[in-house]
């Protein structure tokens, strides 16, 4: 559960950079990305546990992958959440793969990075599928 409520509260930062246009965007996300690595890094070790649930900037990171150049709207929002979600809950390959083998910051940030990516050409293909 700590990975959804993670989730939804990177929702308004999505909602906000939407607005703001695609450079925004891109920027934030290479900025978050190494963010989430470092701070995951950093928690894993000062927790003594792998992949320690209080961490979710990686969830926030994969969201944003998500939605990252999807117009904003509602359906896209809530499509790319649930989607962002069943990835990064089960694991299709090589997402569990690297979740299971990939250590540190960067593991725990990978796997939702992966998730994310899944995401965004699902919701596309949804989206182009729809006709919208």
């Amino acid at each position: 559960m700590p990975g959804t409520f993670g989730s939804l509260a990177g929702l308004p930062f999505v909602i906000v950079l939407s607005y703001l246009g695609a450079v925004y965007s891109g920027i934030f996300i290479l900025i978050i990305i190494p963010l989430a690595i470092w701070a995951s890094d950093v928690s894993e070790r000062l927790l003594g546990r792998d992949d320690p649930p209080e961490v979710v900037i990686d969830e926030v990171a994969g969201l944003f992958l998500t939605v990252f150049l999807m117009p904003l709207s509602w359906l896209n929002i809530i499509l790319g959440f649930l989607l962002f979600r069943v990835f990064d809950i089960f694991k299709p390959f090589p997402i569990g793969f690297i979740d299971r083998n990939v250590k540190g910051g960067l593991g725990i940030v990978l796997d939702d990075i992966l998730a994310g990516i899944y995401a965004n050409i699902c919701l596309r293909l949804i989206i182009l599928l729809m006709g919208r």
